[in-house]
This record gives structure tokens, sequence and C-alpha cells, in this order.
């Protein structure tokens, strides 16, 4: 019986290494010529294993060429490296090209610093994230399929979240349907919402992933500096997509509590909505009758439930339903 063969690893460093350095490789490989015009600018004889000449033509020169990001960055790589890793390349690539100087793969949606991070985790199964770039890795990741990466990635998002960052995160949450991290991002914010409520990240969220952070309890804001955070935040989105106010905050303003707010508030809210609006007339009208009728009907529901943050008002001993 033949006895089985052992398997014996090498040290893993130098080989991480010599990959690493095949990372948007410059010289790139473009038939038989190409591989003569970029030894001869070397100016170096070409490293040619024995066993397998081919192999050496592969790793020293790349054979893929994309034009990434809106700068439009070159990126050089190996097409049967990214194949085999990746699906997602192995579709893009297709076939070999056929002879002559093949057309650039143009990528425009990923920036080239993250790109660049993908490569590196396809070719070393390693990867170096940043905070300030991670989220774009993330993206990529997930766009790619790259399950592993994007494990990676969120776990350094979680590690490394803070005040400026968490919206940017709960974007790309709610945009990839990343659930955990969906959650993480609100609790954090639920924990630091007026900070949150400052940042630039907040005024570019969309309404579907702002929609759930006016939908808590647990915001530690009071309901007038969230109202006026909201009305930012539907002004900026007025101006960028050139739509009303109004129609802008349509999808979130009924999360808005007005009912909260005491009588001389809620009608400086009224005036301000008539010069700029914002809030259906209906909306006031009912957060009026729950400050008429008190108790009942009127004073029940989430239009009348205290947050984490709400400051007291004379009349919210009237409210059935107290933040708990």
């Amino acid at each position: 019986m033949e006895t089985p063969g052992l398997v014996v690893h090498g040290e893993a460093e130098p080989f991480s290494t010599a990959l690493r350095s095949l990372i948007n490789n410059r010289l790139y490989r473009q038939g038989n010529k190409g591989l003569e015009w970029a030894n001869a600018k070397r100016r170096v004889a070409p490293w040619t294993p024995a066993s397998s000449p081919w192999l050496s033509a592969l790793l020293s020169h790349s054979d893929v060429r994309f034009v990434v990001g809106q700068e439009r960055q070159e990126v050089f790589a190996h097409r049967c490296l990214l194949a085999c890793r990746c699906n997602f390349f192995q579709r893009l690539l297709g076939p070999e090209p056929g002879p002559g100087v093949p057309s650039p793969v143009v990528l425009s949606t990923v920036p080239a610093e993250a790109f660049l991070a993908v490569l590196e985790f396809l070719y070393t199964n390693a990867v170096k994230l940043h905070r300030h770039s991670v989220l774009e890795v993330l993206t990529a990741a997930v766009e790619y399929g790259l399950e592993e990466l994007r494990e990676i990635c969120l776990e350094f998002v979680v590690k490394v979240l803070d005040v400026e960052l968490v919206c940017e995160a709960l974007q790309v949450a709610v945009t990839f349907g990343l659930g955990p991290l969906q959650e993480h991002c609100i609790a954090f914010i639920e924990a630091h919402s007026q900070e949150a409520l400052q940042t630039r990240g907040f005024l570019e969220l969309s309404a579907s992933a702002l929609l759930p952070l006016l939908c808590s309890d647990k915001l530690c804001v009071d309901e007038a500096d969230l109202i006026l955070a909201a009305r930012s935040w539907a002004r900026v989105g007025a101006a960028v997509l050139e739509r009303p106010m109004a129609e802008v905050a349509a999808p979130i303003v009924r999360e808005l509590r007005l009912a909260l707010l005491a009588p001389a508030e809620l009608s400086a809210l009224e005036e301000q909505n008539r010069q700029e609006p914002l809030i259906p007339v209906e909306q006031i009208v009912e957060a009026w009758k729950c400050h008429a009728m008190r108790r009942g009907n009127a004073a029940r529901g989430a239009s009348c439930r205290r947050r984490r943050g709400t400051l007291p008002r004379e009349h919210h001993r009237f409210l059935d339903l107290p933040f708990k």
C-alpha cells in the first residue's frame, strides 16, 4: 500500500511578498512583442524557471489593464489570478483576449485606493484597511461577491466606528442590506445622537436610512433638535435633487413627534412651516389635538411617546406612553 504523501509548507512571508509585488505591475503583457518590449525596458534578463517559462511570462507581466475611479487611474493585474479568485472578475474578463492591444476594463464607480485594496486581498489573502477608505473597500467587496473580505471590513468598521463615520456606515448598511452593521450603527447613533446629527454624513443619508433612526425611542436628543436636524437634512436633499423640501421629507416626516413640543414651540413650528413647508398641515393639526384632548385616544400612540433624550415639558404628564 502506498504511503500517503506529506504536505510540507514553505515560509509564508516570502511567498506573500512575491505576490504583493505583482499588484499593479506596470510591465504590461501585450502578446509576444509586448513581452519583448517590457523586458527591454527592464534592462534585465527575464526570470525564467526551467520548469515553466509560461508561468514566468504570466507572473512577471500583467495582462489586464483597468481604468479605475473618477480620476481614471490605470491599474494593472493578472487575468488568471483574478478569475480563479473571484467569480465577478471571471465573468467580467471573459475568455483570453485575441491578438493586439486589448481595451482597458473601465470601473468608474470604485475609487482606485479601494480597488487596489481588493487586489491586495485577492493576491495575498490579506489586506491593510484604513478608516477613511474602509467603507469603499466594503462596498467593492459586496459588489464583487467577496464574502471573506466583506466580513473583514465589517469587523474593522465596528472597531473604528465613531461619530464622523457612523452615518456613512449606516448608509452602506442600508444600501446593501447588512443588517448587523445597521443595528450597530443605529445603537451608536442612539448613544451619540447630538453629535451624529451635526455631521455631514447625517445630511447625506437617504430617506430609507434616516427612517429607522426617527422610529427609535432611544435617541438621546430632544424632539425640537431632531426636527431642526430633519429640516436641515431635507433642505440639503431638496437642493441636490431639485425637488421641494416637503416632497423630499415626505417618507420620514411622519416619524417626527410634534406632540412632544410645548404649545409655544408648536406655534413657532407652525409659523416656520408656512414660510418653509416641510410638515403636512394635517400632522400639525394632530399635534394640536393631542394638546387639546390631553388624555384619551389623541394622546396615545407613537407620536406622543417620549424618546430617551426628550426634555420634560409640563404637558408630558398627560401623555399615556412615557419612554421606558
